[in-house]
């Protein structure tokens, strides 16, 4: 498969250590090695490893000290360090009595806190890998992203489908399962399931604790997993304001990549064009938004904004700074902009888009009608928010 450039950079200072954070297969291992091909190597998916580490963490401390001072100089790569929570004791001891670094690699930081493990109390920055972005991609077609997700090795396979099912179906449940996080299996399989056909909705927790036999509460934490493990992500209503009319405690949910939550729908797209594209393409830009405000460190909110009547933009970034509704046309009517131009009325955003199929941008009002590769673009290059 072809090698691609990853956006995210990890540059330590001295003395500097970090977690790095993603789902399995968004290419964390990959990138760390490119990046630093010097490092010493621990990788906890090796069975002999981790049950040696598992009996004896010392082992860390004690194999490092006996290593020569020019194999310590780039930091010691520690993957999915999750499995091994006790290690981090001794990598704390060494940063603190040997200054040396490390780059922890993992899946979940879920068990590591359950566990109460020690996370290096500040020590370690904070990065996260996601899927691939458009802006490390090169003549990238639409369809094949939401069919495939960006999931590196899915998206560059032919056979795509056959590893989004073994991913849905084996992997994603076996690392809750395996990690400890939830013992009863038939449960959360129907709940996983559910993720579905709720996928982007606004969730009804009752609902789906009446569809799968669970109570809501353990529907609560069930998402809650997935958001710990990194499967997906909450997105909150926009509560700026107090407002009666306006929705402000149900939240969505967005699994982290479009072509596994198309996997779990089984949602074959053939077109750009109907409901189920629509939301695929919701999804996308989602992923896109999510990621660059990751790499780029900015930390502003995601939010979505519906009122009791059924008007709805899809984002609103930042403190209500941007509005953005996606829409899957090719042409934008007066009746698809009310959302958007009643939320410029009551909150009046810096900036308002409508991302679409349409082939040329152009300006209605205050609304920025603007063709999602156009929209791309400006994103990557800080122009739609810093």
């Amino acid at each position: 498969m072809q090698n691609i450039d990853r956006i995210l950079s990890i540059e330590l200072p001295k003395n500097q250590s970090a977690f790095l954070w993603g789902p399995r297969k968004t290419g964390k291992t990959t990138l760390l090695k490119t990046k630093f091909p010097q490092s010493i190597v621990y990788d906890f998916l090796q069975t002999d490893l981790f049950f040696n580490f598992l009996k004896k963490p010392s082992l860390l401390r004690e194999q490092l000290l006996a290593k020569n001072g020019k194999l310590l100089n780039s930091p010691i790569i520690l993957d999915e360090v999750q499995k091994v929570p006790q290690v981090l004791d001794e990598v704390h001891w060494l940063i603190e009595n040997k200054g040396m670094r490390f780059i922890l690699c993992g899946s979940s930081a879920r068990k590591l806190k359950r566990g109460r493990a020690n996370m290096l109390g500040g020590r370690a920055w904070r990065y996260e890998m996601f899927p691939l972005v458009t802006a490390e991609l090169e003549n990238w077609d639409l369809l094949t992203i939401l069919n495939r997700g960006l999931i590196p090795a899915h998206y560059q396979q032919k056979n795509y489908k056959k590893s989004l099912r073994s991913y849905t179906q084996d992997y994603m449940k076996e690392e809750v399962f395996d990690e400890g996080l939830t013992r009863n299996i038939p449960a959360f399989s129907k709940f996983f399931d559910s993720v579905g056909y709720s996928h982007s909705e606004l969730i009804n927790y009752s609902n789906i604790s009446r569809d799968c036999g669970i109570n809501s509460k353990t529907v609560r934490e069930y998402y809650q997993i997935l958001v710990d493990t990194l499967m997906g992500r909450f997105v909150e209503p926009f509560k700026k304001q107090q407002n009666r009319q306006v929705i402000t405690k149900a939240p969505k949910f967005y699994l982290f990549d479009v072509g596994v939550a198309g996997a779990i729908s089984k949602r074959v797209l053939e077109e750009e064009k109907g409901e189920l594209f629509g939301k695929a393409f919701e999804h996308f830009i989602l992923m896109e938004i999510t990621a660059y405000n990751s790499y780029k460190e900015i930390d502003f909110e995601i939010n979505f904004w519906r009122t009791k009547s059924g008007l709805e933009v899809d984002f609103i970034l930042g403190n209500g700074e941007v509005a953005i509704e996606v829409k899957g046309t090719n042409r934008v009517d007066n009746k698809s902009l009310k959302p958007i131009e009643t939320f410029i009325e009551e909150y009046s955003p810096e900036k308002a888009f409508v991302v679409c199929n349409e082939t040329e941008e152009r300006l209605k009002g205050k609304v920025r009608i603007i063709p999602y590769r156009k929209f791309l673009s400006s994103l990557w290059e800080g122009e739609i928010i810093k």
